[in-house]
């Protein structure tokens, strides 16, 4: 059955709408730790601590397409509910195309200062090669990243959660089966598991690229269009508390595994993390999904 947005949504219809993507960041949430797993088991607790310590620079970068993605599709979705389709369209293109240009100069920033960032964040000798080496292959992926997860909230706009499901799963278990391919068969260490993460990031990137890119059935097509900072203005205030909130839990685990660091070294910070990234991923999401108070749930409807 078809769901649209400007449909009248009861208890019924809006669990079956949002069904596809509370399933997707339950099934995000568990490869989302797949690295985790393969770099702690096979690599060493040293390479583990040194990818827990980078990936928050990562995710402090990639917060600026959780921003557009969030405050995007809201006014994506309020310019199609006025009817007005061709600069709904407009604004989509827009707000895809600029987080390309700012995920490409995002990471080119990122790389630059990758070393006096890791060296900051406490990174130890052994572990600052690690760092440099594993955060710098998912800067090159940082555009993937941050188109990745915008193009979940914008395919909820365009009617196609089921999709963004899809999507995840495909994404997922590319990261797995190239994460048991580089990291246990080839044994390429955290290199391998970060281009397992890339590819995996490409791929959640690349498709939904491909679909919006092609004539579809949805309401968004990436169309040409110019630059409105207004507009931009608008989506980043209404996107701003996803960044915000992104940033600081990112500024918290910086500052845990530091302390983690500094007080017990490379394996207790290993263990303590690996506790904390489960409930974090897998209780924190969870709980999200019986309280209905994230906004990964949230469904932009169509004004009357």
């Amino acid at each position: 059955m078809t769901i649209s947005l400007s449909d009248h949504f009861g208890y019924k219809k809006l669990i079956q709408f949002t069904l596809p993507t509370i399933a997707m960041m339950i099934f995000t949430s568990i490869y989302g730790i797949v690295d985790g797993l393969f770099i702690s088991n096979i690599v060493g607790s040293e390479a583990f601590a040194a990818v827990n310590l980078i990936l928050p620079v990562i995710m402090v970068l990639g917060s600026f397409g959780f921003m557009i993605g969030t405050g995007g599709s809201a006014l994506v979705s309020k310019t199609l509910g006025e009817n007005h389709k061709k600069r709904a369209n407009e604004y989509f293109s827009m707000l895809i195309y600029l987080m390309i240009l700012s995920g490409i100069l995002f990471a080119i920033i990122g790389i630059l200062f990758l070393r006096p960032i890791a060296g900051i964040l406490g990174a130890t000798e052994g572990m600052l090669e690690t760092c440099i080496i594993y955060g710098a292959i998912l800067m090159v992926g940082l555009p993937s990243f941050m188109l990745q997860n915008s193009f979940q909230s914008f395919l909820v706009v365009a009617e196609k959660p089921r999709m963004g499901l899809v999507i995840s799963i495909i994404s997922g278990i590319t990261n797995m089966v190239f994460d048991f391919l580089l990291v246990y068969v080839f044994q390429f260490g955290v290199a391998g598991a970060g281009v397992a993460t890339l590819l995996s990031q490409i791929v959640g990137a690349i498709i939904p690229m491909i679909y919006f890119i092609r004539e579809n059935d949805s309401p968004l097509k990436l169309v040409k269009t110019s630059f409105d900072f207004k507009a931009i203005l608008k989506a980043s205030m209404n996107g701003a508390s996803e960044m915000v909130t992104n940033i600081s839990v990112s500024l918290v685990s910086m500052l845990y595994n530091w302390q983690l660091l500094r007080l017990s070294g490379e394996r207790w910070s290993c263990c303590l993390r690996n506790y904390y990234v489960c409930r974090f991923y897998l209780f924190g999401n969870l709980y999200g999904v019986f309280c209905w108070n994230r906004t990964y749930y949230w469904i932009p409807l169509w004004c009357k």
